[in-house]
């Protein structure tokens, strides 16, 4: 798996949880996420994949660094625009209430508008494709298609080209 790709997956993780239980401390919220990962692998690597054993962990990784540096700007974006990305999902997800989108759909959406909206330097079509992928993932059989037609119809109104970073 690409090192972007792992990223936006704890991306949607972190939405995914904060969509369930906001915490008051975005900054405390999210250092508590990168250690918890960070264990949670490291318990996995040597094979004593049990939650609630003390696991002693190294310094993070360059790979784990360049991880976090990708995906902490997405998931604080995702936040501080949030309203605006759901208003977008409301207004694309015909016959849908945000509220009965799938909370793993609902945050894979709210990723991926985030990059196609704010990030020039993400061609939307890889933003949908990434998207996509992560729902067929993590959600429901139906998902990638659900994610790739809301995600198609807001590119379709972009003021970019979809295929190229912005100069």
């Amino acid at each position: 798996m690409g090192k972007r790709r792992e990223a936006r997956e704890r991306v949607v993780q972190f939405l995914f949880q904060h969509d369930l239980n906001a915490p008051d401390d975005l900054d405390e919220a999210l250092g508590q996420f990168w250690e918890s990962q960070r264990a949670a692998a490291i318990a996995l690597d040597k094979g004593r994949a049990t939650w609630g054993q003390p696991v002693e962990l190294p310094p993070p990784s360059p790979e784990e660094l360049d991880t976090r540096a990708f995906a902490d700007p997405i998931i604080r974006g995702v936040l501080e625009h949030r309203d605006d990305i759901d208003a977008e999902i409301q207004k694309h997800s015909q016959h849908w209430q945000l509220h009965r989108i799938a909370t793993v759909d609902r945050n894979v959406l709210r990723m991926a508008i985030y990059e196609m909206r704010h990030r020039d330097d993400i061609p939307p079509v890889v933003s949908i494709n990434e998207a996509v992928d992560i729902a067929k993932k993590y959600s429901t059989e139906d998902s990638g298609k659900f994610v790739n037609g809301i995600l198609d119809s807001i590119r379709k109104e972009l003021m970019r080209p979809a295929r190229l970073v912005n100069p």
